[in-house]
């Protein structure tokens, strides 16, 4: 692989042809701060708030945006719909939920937002990993069979948004004349997006996903899982797309990086540790089991690889991991989980407003970002920077 300067735009020269990779950011409907674990910091995930990070999302030129979903969480679907109106190019990364949803109920949710949208939905297809907070929504089925459901979901979400009169009898869901009368603008539908690790979730994204995501662990073991994603995508005869899930700690320096991750978990004492762990202890899911197993709840040696940092995970659920160092050894880590075949990186940080800037201007520069090109901005900051002495620009570095 090589990478390639063109008129001032890095591009990705692969084997396979030249490609660019996408960044998206993180909308924290559950909260934000600049601490983890820690009232010290905090803020809440107003809608004002959000409409901030998204906005700064969008006018950075991030492709889009992952919204969270769970009980923690403000409604994902409800908060995309209210910040549509106020962005332009950002596309939303909302999830359909199996099981808590009608496949033909969300896929006209679906639609509607495509439409309204012009284009900007991407769907999260999440079967849950919690079986206390799922059976608090009344669900009650073990993980093989919610995989078994999600089949079914999405086997029946995918034909009424092609198909008229749709019929289906499954062993969880049946549908008689299914239909969704206003077609989204995304064809054939809004791009599946899914993250799945067992054995039977593999299987259910080789039939149906559009993009496999991974959360954040160390190269080789993203590659194994991409390697085994690719040959089940291939018995069925599809092509699949894959993303990484991470959070990001870019400075100027290693050294100021460093500080910082160790400064985000300062208020995380042991308790707040071992009461994280027995929550996940208790879920099924496989991604969230590998994410514990990184650290084991152990702070002590949190580098589980080169500069990829387990510590989020002491106390976060879901995405653990953090990219951390200066801006050309950040951009050369997602060089390299690039080179294994990722395309789009779901990043984000804390706090979520301040940092969707700062790695916009340490990594956009340093990265084959693809980004929707504006004739009328003359830097990657618009339009020029602060002008000095009243006339004179900052010269381009």
């Amino acid at each position: 692989m090589q990478f390639i300067c063109n008129n001032g735009v890095f591009l990705c020269s692969f084997k396979k042809g030249r490609i660019q990779v996408e960044l998206f950011w993180f909308i924290p409907t559950y909260g934000d701060g600049r601490y983890l674990g820690s009232h010290e910091g905090a803020r809440a995930a107003s809608y004002s708030y959000c409409k901030q990070v998204a906005q700064a999302a969008d006018e950075l030129g991030y492709s889009g945006v992952l919204l969270p979903t769970g009980k923690s969480c403000e409604d994902a679907w409800i908060a995309a719909s209210t910040l549509v109106p106020v962005t332009e190019n950002l596309k939303f990364l909302v999830a359909v939920r199996p099981g808590l949803m009608s496949p033909t109920q969300a896929a006209r949710m679906a639609a509607t937002f495509d439409r309204f949208s012009k284009g900007r939905l991407l769907i999260n297809v999440v079967a849950g990993g919690d079986p206390v907070e799922l059976e608090g929504d009344g669900v009650f089925l073990n993980h093989h069979d919610r995989y078994e459901l999600t089949d079914e979901f999405l086997t029946i979400w995918r034909r009424v948004l092609n198909e008229s009169d749709v019929h289906f009898d499954g062993d969880y869901l049946s549908v008689k004349g299914g239909d969704v009368l206003y077609p989204p603008i995304q064809k054939p539908y809004p791009p599946l997006y899914f993250g799945g690790s067992s054995p039977v979730a593999m299987d259910v994204a080789s039939r149906h996903i559009d993009v496999y995501l991974t959360w954040g662990e160390p190269p080789a073991q993203v590659k194994e899982k991409i390697e085994r994603m690719k040959e089940k995508a291939k018995q069925t005869g599809r092509e699949i797309r894959f993303g990484i899930r991470l959070h990001v700690i870019v400075r100027e320096t290693e050294e100021e990086a460093w500080k910082a991750a160790d400064e985000l978990i300062q208020h995380v004492d042991e308790e707040a540790v071992k009461s994280a762990q027995k929550v996940f202890s208790r879920m099924d899911s496989e991604g969230q089991k590998r994410m514990s197993a990184l650290h084991q709840g152990d702070r002590s040696n949190l580098e589980v690889s080169p500069n990829l940092w387990a510590g989020v995970g002491l106390v976060r659920g879901g995405a653990g991991t953090a990219l951390v160092g200066d801006a050309d050894t950040v951009a050369q880590r997602i060089k390299e989980y690039a080179e294994l075949g990722i395309e789009t990186f779901i990043l984000s940080g804390y706090p979520h407003l301040e940092e969707a800037y700062r790695t916009a201007e340490l990594l956009f520069p340093r990265l084959p970002v693809k980004r929707k090109h504006d004739e009328n901005e003359r830097t990657f900051i618009s339009p020029f920077g602060e002008v000095k002495v009243n006339d004179k620009t900052p010269a381009k570095r």
